[in-house]
């Protein structure tokens, strides 16, 4: 009996291991499933929620193609035919551009100023200054050629300096030099008017003036100082016959610049230079205390000729050539009948 009821409890104890393994197996086995199954079931959720677009294909574009006539007008590599720094034009404000191309010759800046840059660049007024030194420093290379005649060219060459040094102290922009341009341009109108003669005393102060010239040049700050006992005067700063001078030099340039298209198209910087000279001087023998300032006869000869540059300086801007060549008559008419009823 003892033997039975062993092997009875034997029994009953294999099939509970039995049916225990048989419950972890199907848990294990359920389980494996949903790791299988679970990925797909989600991904075909998504897919229902958020279908996906099929990606648009396009046709590539056709390569263009060019005649000969019309590729001859583009450069292969425009960098390399570019000479030059690459202009800042984030530096430059949108009122100051507006102010050197959209303003007649007459309009004011807001300040009461004139707007001269809308006679003349600042690199003609820098270049004026730089390309006259090698005449007054001839001028003065002894004081037997100082005395001998070159106190007449040392008078120009100073003269010029001193006006556009004038320019500069009264420009609407930047330029070259402004801090000591008021300093500058009296220094060098006075030399000006001192070398109407040529004496010992005209010639030393001319070496100064050319070593001052040489002391901005090289990039230094004058260390003369200029006297000035009364207010700033645009007949000081050179006088007529100098200016007179100038204006021969750059009709003398002009005529034989513009004989013919190919000589204009050769040496177009250097006409645009001269014309925008002589729109300054046009403007500046206008002001107050010169002779003949507030003379209508004369002050029409001066705008018309001041006008008439102004229309050469546009064409040279754009290269053309018979606009130039009209408009640079007019400033030669301008000067003859000027010249016919007035006389320095």
């Amino acid at each position: 009996m003892q033997r039975f009821s062993q092997r009875h409890k034997q029994k009953n104890d294999q099939r509970f291991y039995r049916n225990a393994w048989g419950a972890a197996a199907a848990m294990v086995c359920g389980v494996v499933v949903w790791i299988l199954v679970a990925p797909q079931m989600a991904a075909a959720q998504m897919g229902r929620a958020r279908p996906v677009a099929k990606e648009r294909l396009r046709a590539t574009p056709p390569r263009p193609t060019w005649d000969k006539a019309s590729q001859a007008s583009f450069f292969d590599d425009a960098f390399l035919m570019l000479t030059g720094d690459r202009p800042d034009f984030a530096s430059v404000s949108a009122p100051t551009r507006a102010a050197a191309t959209d303003s007649p010759p007459s309009e004011s800046t807001p300040t009461g100023g004139f707007r001269w840059s809308s006679l003349v660049s600042p690199d003609t007024l820098v270049d004026e200054i730089k390309d006259t030194k090698g005449l007054v420093t001839a001028a003065v290379a002894s004081p037997s050629d100082f005395k001998g005649g070159g106190y007449d060219k040392a008078r120009e060459g100073f003269s010029s300096i001193a006006l556009a040094f004038g320019v500069i102290a009264a420009y609407d922009g930047d330029v070259r030099w402004k801090k000591d341009s008021g300093t500058a341009r009296d220094l060098f109108a006075r030399v000006g008017f001192n070398c109407k003669v040529g004496t010992d005393q005209s010639f030393s102060e001319s070496r100064a003036r050319v070593a001052d010239l040489e002391t901005l040049l090289d990039g230094s700050p004058l260390k003369t100082q200029a006297e000035r006992e009364e207010d700033f005067l645009w007949s000081q700063v050179a006088a007529r016959p100098a200016l007179m001078s100038r204006l021969e030099v750059a009709d003398e340039f002009l005529g034989s610049a513009i004989a013919s298209k190919a000589d204009f198209t050769k040496q177009v910087e250097k006409v645009l230079h001269e014309i925008e000279m002589v729109a300054v001087i046009s403007e500046v023998i206008q002001q107050k205390d010169f002779e003949y300032h507030d003379d209508d006869g004369y002050r029409a000869y001066a705008v018309s000729m001041r006008d008439a540059a102004v229309k050469a300086r546009d064409g040279a801007t754009k290269g053309d050539y018979d606009s130039v060549r009209t408009a640079v008559g007019a400033i030669k008419k301008s000067c003859d009948s000027c010249h016919g009823d007035y006389r320095s």
